[in-house]
């Protein structure tokens, strides 16, 4: 029985089946991660939901920074949305801050209703906001919000222990329930055992399970099994 989520990256429906192969709960679906990832192509929603029966959390990103783009980046993504639902997406991964670095709440409101209530996860602009309790709060009001993508700050996870550790129990701990907190962002194996140690449960990975360790490679389902053995223990 797995003892955490894991949730591997993939751009194609070649890595999504890699993925499961080697014990992934869940993909990540996105293109372009020279920019750190972007939305996927509609046919690419469909080769993946085909290939795999895993969740599918699909990317909702368009611009290298974390700005949405202004009013003209709020209907591209909206339109965005809707064709990925088309195409079969049922989950996303989405993210943006204002130009104060604060959760852009107000651009989320205005796209959710493209999302059609589908869940989502609040990705790693959470490491680049100016207040990440703040952060939290806001993430925590916006209906769908079920999950948090964080590496505890702007540096790899292996660095973010003590602020992902404290995190983690608050989320926990709330009465009314609290977000997920999914660790990725320069993760490494040998981080995953420290993290487990302090509460972090689920973890998301990218390069760490491809051949070569490069995006230029595709998702190896040996990479990922061992992954999976650590997490599980």
């Amino acid at each position: 029985m797995s003892k955490g989520l894991l949730e591997v990256i993939a751009l194609d429906a070649r890595d999504a089946q890699g993925a499961v192969d080697g014990g992934a709960d869940r993909i990540e679906l996105v293109s372009g991660m020279e920019f750190a990832g972007f939305c996927p192509a509609l046919e690419t929603v469909e080769a993946v939901r085909a290939a795999v029966d895993v969740p599918v959390r699909v990317m909702l990103r368009q611009r290298e920074d974390f700005s949405i783009g202004g009013p003209e980046g709020v209907t591209a993504i909206a339109a965005t949305a809707r064709r990925l639902r088309e195409a079969g997406a049922e989950e996303f991964v989405l993210g943006w801050l204002d130009e104060r670095n604060a959760v852009d709440v107000a651009a989320i409101e205005q796209i959710r209703e493209s999302l059609g209530g589908l869940p989502f996860t609040f990705h790693k602009a959470i490491d680049q906001a100016h207040d990440r309790d703040a952060g939290y709060e806001a993430v925590r009001s916006i209906p769908g919000a079920d999950t948090m993508l964080t590496s505890g700050g702007p540096f790899p996870a292996g660095q973010g222990t003590a602020v992902l550790a404290a995190e983690a129990a608050r989320e926990a701990g709330r009465a009314e329930g609290g977000l997920r907190i999914l660790v990725g962002g320069g993760l490494k194996l040998a981080d995953v055992p420290a993290l487990q140690a302090v509460g972090l449960r689920d973890f998301h990975v990218g390069s760490a399970v491809r051949n070569g360790a490069d995006w230029a490679g595709s998702v190896d389902s040996e990479l990922v099994a061992r992954w999976r053995d650590v997490i599980d223990g």
